[in-house]
């Protein structure tokens, strides 16, 4: 580190510039000089996939200033963008790319999501737009010591995370086995098709198997899982990608000689977007104390309950990750739609996007 980023960092420099901070003010001179905040300035933008009538999806590629401390095969960042109207938003996005170090260039591909307005900005982004990022996050990574043989399984935007893991494994040139499927509503939807068709040419270890239901692919299965890689439960397996395809891995690996029911502790699963709620006979009263709003509680989540009564609370990536959403629940019981814990405590913090009440509950927004 320079003597001019040792003095920037400094606390005495940091109280100087109170109440703003000296980002704030770096930020003024060079979008891409900052002592403690990570951002980032986008380099090159490629289209992956452009189907009409479907979400684009795009990979961004992003100089992040050296404050970024690297990600790790697997893991995920908070990007925010400035939307027109001074407003900051913020979503969260797996990064794409083989693992980074402090400083490096790094990838995120994005679908434009017809309701999200921070993806739809990003998908049409220029080169030169900055963004604001976290350090990157996310305990869904490769092991230090890698298995002699991996299972990779991904459905969509699923594969992103996954893409990640693969790009790693072939820089680390892993002399191992791997085994990749993947799940795309056809080849035309397929991300990172010209990569993945040269993968699969040039095969070096690794077994593709890119499934289109449209063509009429099977869908996962256990006898069909077992016949592409046998004894699949005893292999460390890394799964991302929508809800249904998550429900049927899980299934197929719980061993059906296990009395407890529970999936192969060899099954590691990063949520496409957070379970949803059960809608079943909850009962009670949601009651949101500052706008003085209340409803009968339907089961889903208080982030949804709270926007169907016409309430905007802030949120962010809206799967339990970023805390933006956070709120205190001064009463009643919610159940974290992620873990199924519930806690009863009062006045404590919940995220109220994967927080689902049971019975009366009243939050503060």
């Amino acid at each position: 580190m320079s003597i001019a980023q040792t003095l920037i960092r400094s606390r005495v420099v940091e109280a100087l510039a109170s109440p703003h901070g000296v980002d704030r003010y770096l930020e003024l001179v060079n979008p891409m000089w900052a002592a403690r905040e990570v951002r980032a300035r986008v380099v090159e933008v490629r289209r992956e996939v452009e189907v009409p009538g479907h979400p684009p999806v795009a990979t961004l590629t992003l100089q992040p200033t050296s404050t970024w401390r690297g990600h790790r095969a697997g893991q995920h960042v908070q990007v925010g963008v400035d939307l027109p109207g001074a407003r900051r938003a913020t979503r969260v996005f797996s990064l794409s790319s083989a693992e980074s170090g402090a400083g490096d260039r790094f990838t995120i591909t994005v679908r434009a999501n017809p309701d999200g307005q921070v993806s739809k900005h990003l998908v049409s982004a220029e080169p030169g737009l900055v963004v604001h990022l976290s350090q990157a996050q996310g305990g869904f990574v490769l092991p230090d010591r890698l298995p002699d043989h991996l299972l990779l399984i991904s459905g969509g935007s699923g594969i992103t995370p996954v893409m990640s893991m693969l790009r790693t494994l072939q820089r680390r040139t892993h002399r191992g086995r791997v085994t990749f499927l993947h799940y795309a509503q056809s080849p035309a939807h397929q991300i990172f098709a010209d990569e993945l068709a040269e993968i699969a040419r040039a095969g070096y270890g690794i077994d593709l198997h890119l499934l289109h239901p449209e063509l009429g692919d099977p869908a996962l299965s256990p006898a069909w899982l077992g016949r592409v890689v046998p004894g699949y439960r005893d292999v460390p397996t890394w799964v991302c990608g929508p809800q249904p395809l998550v429900d049927a891995v899980r299934a197929a690996y719980v061993d059906p000689a296990d009395p407890d029911g529970a999936p192969s502790p060899q099954l590691n699963v990063e949520w496409f977007k957070p379970p949803r709620a059960s809608a079943g006979d909850v009962g009670g009263e949601v009651s949101f104390t500052r706008s003085g709003k209340a409803a009968v509680n339907t089961g889903a989540n208080l982030l949804e309950q709270a926007e169907a009564l016409g309430l905007r609370p802030e949120f962010g990536c809206r799967m339990g990750i970023c805390f933006s959403c956070t709120a205190i629940k001064t009463e009643g019981t919610v159940r974290n739609v992620l873990t199924g814990e519930t806690s009863s405590l009062p006045d404590e913090q919940i995220r109220i996007c994967v927080s689902a009440p049971d019975g009366d509950c009243s939050v503060v927004l």
